[in-house]
């Protein structure tokens, strides 16, 4: 089976996303303590090493262990499949759009490895610019799928734009 361009470009963006994610975090897990703060710039730029056993935010992390598994592996792991269907059978998809789901996908996949793989996801940048601008605790999977949700947006306003 040939794999088409298009294709070759979904999984080299799915692949580099899920590499750089888990090198991120095989690098965190050996450099930093767990609950450890790294001052990378001053008090508004901080690395951590944070075992997260929900999701965004730690969010479920309190749900008993059946429902657990359904929302935070079986549930993402049905969506990304969809998602990755939908990016490799619509061909009316710009590249932007393609590269923000491929992003997302890849993302997702990494964070879902994680679960798999070790019960909690590791999250370690934290941005604190007041203390009504600032982050929670994240990855680079987290800020994958961000990135690719921004471009989605942006991608529809200017279709929108254009239409008008």
């Amino acid at each position: 089976m040939k794999l088409s361009k298009r294709s070759a470009y979904i999984s080299i963006v799915i692949i580099l996303t899920i590499a750089v994610d888990q090198i991120s975090k095989i690098i965190v897990r050996k450099h930093i303590n767990p609950n450890e703060v790294i001052s990378v710039i001053g008090k508004y730029f901080s690395l951590h090493n944070v075992e997260n056993t929900g999701a965004f935010l730690g969010m479920g992390s309190d749900l008993n262990p059946t429902l657990r598994i359904v929302l935070l592996l079986i549930l993402p792991i049905a969506v990304l499949g969809f998602v990755l269907r939908y990016v490799l059978k619509d061909k009316t998809l710009d590249n932007w759009s393609i590269f923000a789901f491929s992003s997302i996908i890849g993302g997702g996949i990494a964070n879902v490895f994680d679960r798999i793989a070790y019960g909690s996801v590791t999250d370690f940048f934290y941005i604190k610019l007041t203390d009504l601008l600032r982050t929670g605790i994240f990855n680079m999977a987290d800020l994958s799928v961000t990135t690719g949700m921004i471009i989605l947006v942006i991608v529809s306003f200017r279709k929108k734009k254009n239409i008008k």
